[in-house]
């Protein structure tokens, strides 16, 4: 995570299971966010997970909370998870691709409490009730709740995700010139009329389908050369 994001808490209501607080800790130490905390969570499934490979670190410094009010405190800004499921919400409930960019602006400013709730329940409508608003990851209806320890590592990755890093890098190399990609076109259609795949009759048609396929390579001028060499034994081949 950006410096920016490290005022980020991850709180888990109630856990039960080692693997998925190991799973969430995992997670958290992916994305460079250490803020974990647990609300009553069962004692022996958390101290089997500080054991969890790679996110030792996160778990030494997690903090346990008798309530959640506690837990959240001193947050500017708290969103629960939910797969919504069949109850009725009383909070505006927004999609992880736009939660994900709230957060990550509030972040900025203030600590972030995102919640998750416990394995087999969810969050209740007592943990709601701490809520500023609630998030859901996208999952399809029949199967809409997700482990724990991945909806933990989705939330992080669209929180942190940065759509400006992946513009790609801009070629250092030459484009081909148009006359390279035009004798390429000609060497294509020679060579094809020579093999019998090209017939008088759709010559025309023939040629300016395939002037569109060279530009559609995109080819560099290093490719261009390579192509034309290679053409111009083909061709050496067929006529000889």
């Amino acid at each position: 995570m950006t410096s920016g994001v490290h005022p980020l808490r991850v709180v888990l209501v109630a856990p039960r299971n080692p693997l998925n607080i190991g799973a969430a800790a995992r997670a958290m130490s992916n994305f460079g966010c250490t803020e974990l905390r647990l609300v009553n969570p069962y004692e022996v499934a958390f101290r089997e997970a500080r054991s969890a490979v790679k996110a030792h670190k996160v778990l030494e410094k997690a903090e346990e909370f008798p309530t959640l009010g506690e837990a959240v405190a001193d947050c500017g800004l708290v969103v629960g998870t939910t797969s919504i499921g069949h109850r009725a919400l009383e909070h505006p409930l927004r999609r992880l691709e736009y939660g994900g960019r709230l957060i990550a602006r509030k972040l900025v400013s203030t600590p972030v409490a995102l919640l998750f709730g416990s394995e087999k329940f969810g969050l209740s409508n007592d943990d709601m009730s701490h809520c500023h608003w609630l998030m859901r990851i996208p999952t399809r209806e029949e199967h809409g709740s997700m482990n724990l320890g991945q909806a933990v590592a989705v939330c992080l990755y669209e929180i942190v995700r940065n759509p400006a890093a992946a513009k790609p890098e801009p070629d250092s190399r030459r484009a081909a010139r148009a006359g390279d990609l035009e004798r390429i076109t000609g060497l294509l259609g020679e060579i094809l009329e020579h093999s019998g795949y090209v017939h008088e009759r759709v010559e025309g048609s023939t040629e300016l389908k395939l002037r569109r396929l060279v530009r559609r390579m995109k080819l560099n001028a290093h490719d261009a050369e390579v192509w034309l060499g290679m053409l111009r034994q083909i061709r050496w081949k067929l006529l000889s």
